[in-house]
């Protein structure tokens, strides 16, 4: 069962890889069919485990991640099918979604270390492939992400191998680490190493922005915004709750790397004026709130940190989606550039809006409460005393807050307002929603954000969390999201009846104010420039101006560290015979004084 979906994953994909070009139609339907196989295939996967079968095992934690790989794996092929409609490197595009859909569940349902490590290996290169399908101007991102997550599979690689030293077994299930010593710390951090730069959390998360600024936009919405925060949290999340048994320290640390990046990520969120770069640095935000959740150690903190997985999948991807489709209608990602587009693209404007609320942490969607779960998690482990945990309950919830604050920003400057003069004869021209197989994906999943925010209790935590745990899951307080949702209702009903009271003649209209100057009608006010102040901050403009840089890069850094050795060889490699000969003295020198001594 485990088996059949992943190898016929493999050899669909390279059907299309070798298929001609001529039989585009074919190809497209033929991909949009095997991604609806694989996802029919999860859902079996899903009802019926646990499943045993060797080196690969599904249990509890794995079989929602499963299901959501090939749910999202679905969604993100029909939504190509429109959108990648005008790129000629189709056919490596879809062999290369079927590739990571079958390498994904592989990797997911991985109890062997060395099966588990071959899927993350080949992930990191159908990555690469997919970035690449953008053309020439995408070639150094992806060269960027090939490192850092090469690199940090290096380091997961020398993890398990300590993993493999210590307790002399390959098997995830067989194995439980006590970190009590310097060995297997290292392993423990080694391999969460790998969980990080496939999540985004800092400090591997630089080559998220660049891939949301280049990359086509289904590709970002299905790896850094949905599969790979699954597979990332995951294999996270079975480190701490199966592999190994986490000592204080090593849970502070976890704590602490979460909340710098719930308030680094956003902070830099805050001020981006391109609106895929802005949504790929709350891509790499909302990894804090899980790291957060898993490092309290406690059921309801590590319960939340799956939840909010799971959420920022939902609420992530749409507003991908939703972007894809402002930037397949405007052809720009430019916030200063759009304007005006809500009553243009009505359904992607509430997919979008419904995401940016979910995101924030608005009840009652689904992201306040996995955010309600993670800061329950943080004040139960402050019971067992220290300061760190009011450090990071302050950076959650100040991170949830700016989050708004940035989304305002994206809603108003992408669908409320004004286009430049331009772009507003453009859009005039282009008054219509877009395609049916573009605006439904991101609908699905902004209506998922609601009815997982409403009935969380009854759906997500009791089907596909819960079972994940090992414990039973004990709420501090209690939310009634239902009754929540109801009353809420009822007020923008209430508040409804009142404006049509008030405006049953008709819309009064007045000027707006903009502080005593009058209104022109080539005026505009954008909303791109409302946070602009915050770069003068005298702390806070430090900061940016290091960012900008590239200071907290880590694959700037390494590059410019590297340059440094390759610049110290280049000067004594100099193709100058003397130089040569004195090297080589030099070494026959030490090489007597080391066999006399």
């Amino acid at each position: 069962m485990l088996l059949q979906p992943i190898l016929i994953s493999i050899l669909a994909g390279a059907f299309i890889l070798v298929a001609p070009k001529k039989i585009r139609k074919i190809v497209e339907g033929f991909s949009l069919a095997t991604s609806i196989y694989l996802f029919l295939a999860c859902i079996r996967i899903f009802i019926k485990s646990p499943i045993n079968g060797g080196f690969l095992y599904v249990d509890g934690l794995s079989r929602f991640i499963v299901l959501g790989i090939g749910f999202f794996g679905a969604l993100v092929t029909l939504y190509s099918l429109r959108f990648m409609a005008s790129y000629t490197q189709f056919r490596s595009y879809y062999a290369n979604i079927i590739w990571t859909i079958g390498l994904s569940m592989l990797a997911a349902s991985s109890n062997n270390m060395i099966v588990l490590l071959t899927a993350w290996g080949f992930l990191g290169l159908t990555l690469y492939m997919l970035i690449n399908v953008a053309g020439p101007n995408a070639a150094n991102t992806s060269k960027k992400t090939f490192i850092i997550i090469g690199g940090s599979d290096s380091l997961m690689i020398m993890g398990f191998a300590l993993v493999w030293l210590i307790t002399g077994d390959l098997n995830l299930s067989n194995i439980k680490i006590v970190i009590d010593n310097s060995l297997s710390f290292w392993a423990f951090l080694l391999i969460a190493i790998g969980a990080f730069a496939k999540a985004g959390a800092m400090p591997f998360h630089t080559w998220i922005p660049d891939t949301a600024k280049e990359a086509p936009v289904p590709v970002t919405a299905f790896l850094p915004a949905s599969l790979d925060k699954l597979l990332g949290i995951y294999l996270l999340a079975r480190l701490v709750m199966n592999v190994f048994i986490l000592n204080s320290s090593t849970q502070a640390l976890l704590m602490a790397i979460g909340a710098i990046t719930i308030v680094a990520a956003v902070m830099m969120a805050l001020v981006q004026h391109d609106f895929k770069r802005l949504l790929g640095y709350h891509a790499v935000s909302q990894v804090g709130y899980m790291v957060l959740g898993l490092g309290t150690g406690n059921p309801i903190g590590i319960a939340g940190g799956l939840f909010h997985m799971l959420n920022n999948a939902l609420y992530k991807t749409s507003l991908f989606l939703s972007g894809g489709n402002v930037q397949y209608k405007t052809k720009t990602s430019d916030l200063d550039s759009l304007g005006g587009l809500g009553k243009v693209m009505p359904i992607s404007f509430f997919s979008a809006l419904i995401a940016a609320l979910a995101i924030s942490g608005v009840p009652p969607l689904n992201g306040f409460f996995s955010k309600w779960m993670v800061y329950q998690g943080v004040i139960e482990k402050g019971k067992s005393g220290g300061v760190l945990w009011i450090f990071c309950l302050v950076a959650a919830m100040f991170g949830s807050g700016l989050t708004l604050a940035s989304f305002i920003k994206f809603i108003h400057a992408i669908f409320l307002g004004k286009a430049k003069g331009e772009r507003r004869a453009a859009s005039d021209e282009r008054r219509n929603e877009v395609s049916l197989s573009m605006w439904l994906p991101p609908l699905i999943l902004a209506v998922l954000c609601i009815v997982f925010g409403i009935f969380a209790s009854l759906i997500p935590l009791k089907y596909l969390i819960v079972p994940a745990l090992a414990d039973n899951l004990d709420f501090i307080g209690s939310w009634p999201s239902a009754k929540a949702a109801l009353f809420l209702l009822i007020g923008l009903g209430v508040g409804l009846l009142v404006y049509l009271a008030g405006n049953f003649k008709g819309v009064r209209e007045t000027d707006p104010y903009i502080g005593g100057e009058e209104v022109e009608e080539k005026m505009r006010l954008s909303g791109t420039e409302f946070y602009g102040t915050i770069k003068e901050l005298p702390f806070i403009r430090a900061f940016y101006k290091k960012a900008e840089k590239k200071l907290f890069d880590i694959y700037e850094i390494a590059k410019k560290f590297i340059f440094v050795f390759i610049r110290i060889f280049q000067y004594l490699h100099n193709g100058v015979l003397p130089t040569y000969l004195v090297w080589c003295l030099l070494g026959i020198i030490v090489f007597l004084f080391v066999l006399v001594r």
